[in-house]
């Protein structure tokens, strides 16, 4: 069925199947019978699909920031505990500065992936991307809500309705395991001093899990994650920073500036913690917002001040002593 104006069609069924238009004569549409919108298209408020100019906002790219980050930080985290175990056995100086290159090219990696990334999606060649605005969590799940006008047949109007919020991830993270696999090795296989021939590529061995974990997280939940993600960087980085000072048994000031790593786990859970902040208040307002980033010191500083008096050691002993 084919028409030209919206009000001699009756309205589509579903939340998300819409009319595809086919021509345009002047001020007038013809449009197809109702189903799934192409790719880069959503319906609006009359059921027809229209084509996405819009540009994503600064929450959007915050999620895709927080998205991007997510192998980054595995890629670290895996590099240095099966380095640093290495070193605790037999420290060097070599040891040291292969972990700190194998830190720096899973940067480099990252921040290639990301860019090529952006420069593949429409339009293609340009580092700024057309989207279209997510409005409610169902947007994320369109293939939940096919209709069934006859209880019987299905109509599929499944399509990516935050385009491309959802599948820009999947190409990020195809772009890092490609570069991870074509610079990783030859540089693990060059630097690694000292390491086992097993040993040296267990941090690529854990990229080859984890990447596969962030896929399925991000196809089954990457709606929750979209309106969740700034709660979950304040609440991981509050756990892992008091995590990490506990282990590396920092009670005072003086021990978080013994050693360099230290203030450089630091600054790192610092700027996580101003990333969830600003992801939180979006900045809407920066009179208001700015002054929420001082609130980035305080977990750590009330962790110093209060130590002395939750050691473990101490609270044994009075104990024992009858306090």
């Amino acid at each position: 069925m084919v028409g030209s104006a919206v009000a001699i069609h009756p309205a589509c069924l579903g939340l998300y199947c819409g009319r595809t238009v086919l021509a345009v004569n002047g001020s007038l549409e013809t449009y197809g019978d109702c189903g799934v919108c192409p790719r880069g298209q959503r319906t609006d408020e009359n059921k027809i699909c229209r084509e996405c100019l819009g540009s994503p906002d600064r929450y959007d790219w915050l999620y895709l920031g927080f998205m991007a980050m997510l192998p980054l930080v595995l890629h670290w985290f895996f590099i240095e505990w099966y380095s640093g175990k290495k070193r605790l056995a037999s420290p060097s100086f070599k040891k040291s500065s292969s972990a700190l290159l194998q830190h720096i090219t899973a940067l480099f990696e990252c921040s290639v992936a990301a860019i090529v990334t952006l420069l593949v999606s429409d339009p293609v060649g340009s580092l700024h991307i057309r989207s279209c605005k997510v409005k409610k969590l169902s947007d994320w799940y369109t293939m939940l809500y096919n209709p069934s006008p006859d209880y019987i047949t299905t109509v599929h109007c499944t399509h990516e309705a935050v385009y491309p919020l959802y599948t820009i991830v999947f190409i990020y993270y195809a772009f890092c395991l490609v570069l991870m696999m074509l610079l990783r090795p030859l540089l693990v296989k060059k630097i690694a001093c000292g390491l086992g021939k097993s040993d040296r590529f267990k941090s690529i061995y854990a990229a080859l899990y984890f990447f596969p974990v962030l896929t399925v997280l991000q196809a089954v939940g990457g709606g929750l994650l979209y309106y969740a993600f700034p709660y979950i960087i304040l609440v991981l980085s509050l756990v892992t920073l008091a995590v990490y000072m506990s282990a590396s048994e920092v009670e005072s000031f003086k021990d978080l500036l013994v050693r360099k790593k230290r203030l450089v786990v630091l600054v790192s859970h610092w700027l996580l913690h101003a990333y969830g902040i600003i992801s939180i208040s979006k900045l809407d307002k920066l009179e208001q917002d700015l002054p929420l980033l001082a609130l980035v010191p305080a977990p750590a500083l009330f962790y110093v001040l209060t130590a002395k008096y939750t050691e473990p050691s101490r609270i044994l002993s009075e104990g024992g002593n009858g306090h």
